[in-house]
């Protein structure tokens, strides 16, 4: 290449600049893309647990958090199991799509995430608040997930609690405390499992209401 054909290095830091202009306009998040990652209770908590860091955190100690929340549990008390059923789907899709989003910055090969460009998006989401923040309205102030969701309920909470309650009515019906044909009671549990299946499917929509009503604020 000869001297004339090389970038002059005003030009060069032109480029630069509108590349970066461009990479931060691509992602930048819209309330679709908030909808989207918000979808899951692993990426949920996983951005709540980066919220209340001090900074970069391990990935195992981030996957931990989040397989105990999952499981109602303490970090402590995980089998290996647990561990690896949550460790397994942050590290291959959850983890890299919020890095992608620039939700946080994630490196792989290391292990560790830091908070990234659009992490505090989500604050007011998911119900986090910094040291010595709360006061005034913002103790009556809930996020607009917590006032349909609360604590972290995942699918699994919910299919486990309707099976606790069909044995439960089954074995009334079994030793007599519960005078019921056993149609009906086929009936009712059926019932339980279709509702339950409705509810779960009704969270993504409950989440997206409470963003179109941010919107519209």
């Amino acid at each position: 290449m000869s001297t004339t054909d090389r970038p002059t290095p005003s030009a060069a830091a032109a480029n630069a600049s509108a590349s970066d202009r461009s990479r931060d306009e691509s992602t930048t998040l819209s309330d679709d893309d908030v909808f989207h990652i918000l979808q899951t209770s692993r990426r949920r908590e996983a951005i709540r647990y980066m919220l209340t860091a001090d900074g970069s955190v391990k990935m195992g100690n981030l996957a931990e958090h989040v397989a105990a929340r999952e499981h109602e549990t303490t970090v402590a008390k995980l089998s290996s199991t647990q561990r690896q059923r949550v460790y397994i789907p942050l590290y291959q899709s959850h983890l890299p799509k919020l890095d992608k989003a620039g939700v946080i910055d994630y490196n792989k090969s290391r292990g560790i995430v830091n908070p990234g460009d659009h992490l505090e998006i989500f604050r007011p989401y998911l119900e986090v608040t910094t040291p010595n923040s709360m006061t005034g309205d913002d103790e009556t102030d809930q996020s607009l997930l917590g006032r349909f969701g609360g604590p972290v309920m995942t699918d699994e909470t919910y299919y486990v609690a309707t099976a606790t309650a069909s044995v439960g009515l089954l074995l009334a019906a079994a030793f007599g405390f519960l005078p019921i044909s056993g149609l009906a009671l086929g009936t009712i549990v059926t019932a339980l499992f279709v509702l339950t299946t409705v509810a779960c499917a009704d969270r993504p929509l409950a989440i997206q209401q409470a963003t179109d009503r941010r919107r519209s604020q």
